[in-house]
């Protein structure tokens, strides 16, 4: 995520290689060279041509020196005022410990990635997981809430190593962490899923020196029909609740394919 982030920020320089500021200050510059020929044409309409062509090149030098640096110079504050609402607004979206979404910005996202799927008349298809740490109030209980959330970091840095770069995770609340699958089928999600569990299960976690296994349990649905993030999320749900109660460290995650509204309160 990290990555992601310092990348998202790169500013390619010099500043020619930003097509968009070149186009700006070049169009701004050819405009100002217009209006300068315009207005010397009109001061010396009545001195003939020849005092009009020797006052031209001066006239053009003038716009050139003075508007191309201002016009520079103002599109490239903009371009400044834009990555500096792009850096807000991933603040706005990230939660600031583990540099996952939270959960807004993963709720919307998903709902955004599914919407854009079902427009284009592709075959809607992935899987949510939803992760959650075994036991953890333990951790905060035993060693503090400072390794607590040390322990968040590295659950977190955990699942984001298991993924691939197109999907999406995000701090849910708490100790619970979603990731969202598009294209992946049941198959895909069950070996995500496995794989983030036994990567947890192998951490190096030793708050205070001691050593402490971290565990998840995991439950996840994948589908191939039109579904929105809350109806996921409720199967997903349910499918952690088994998870829990079916002795931690485990997943439970089923497959939702074409249903009606019955077959849907069935699986929650």
């Amino acid at each position: 995520m990290a990555d992601d982030l310092g990348q998202r920020f790169a500013i390619n320089w010099p500043w020619l290689k930003e097509s968009r500021l070149f186009r700006w200050t070049l169009a701004g510059t050819v405009w100002c060279l217009m209006v300068s020929a315009g207005y010397h044409a009109m001061a010396l309409a009545g001195l003939g041509s020849e005092e009009f062509r020797k006052g031209l090149p001066a006239a053009a030098v003038l716009s050139l020196v003075l508007g191309g640096p201002i016009l520079l110079f103002l599109v490239f504050k903009l371009r400044e005022l834009a990555l500096a609402n792009q850096r807000l607004g991933v603040v706005a979206s990230t939660d600031s410990l583990t540099s996952c979404l939270n959960r807004g910005a993963f709720s919307d996202r998903v709902d955004a990635r599914l919407s854009d799927d079902g427009r284009s008349n592709r075959r809607i298809k992935g899987a949510l997981l939803i992760i959650d740490a075994d036991h953890f109030k333990s951790i905060n209980d035993t060693f503090g809430h400072d390794l607590g959330d040390e322990a968040l970091r590295v659950i977190a840095s955990a699942i984001r190593g298991q993924v691939r770069k197109g999907d999406l995770v995000g701090r849910l609340g708490g100790e619970e962490f979603g990731v969202f699958l598009p294209g992946a089928s049941q198959e895909n999600a069950v070996g995500v899923a496995e794989r983030i569990r036994r990567s947890i299960s192998e951490l190096s976690f030793r708050p205070m020196g001691k050593p402490h296994r971290l565990t998840v349990s995991v439950g996840g649905v994948s589908f191939e029909d039109q579904l929105g993030f809350v109806e996921l999320y409720r199967i997903a749900d349910r499918r952690l609740y088994q998870a829990k109660h079916g002795g931690r460290n485990r997943i439970e995650l089923t497959h939702v394919q074409a249903y009606d509204a019955h077959d849907l309160t069935a699986l929650h």
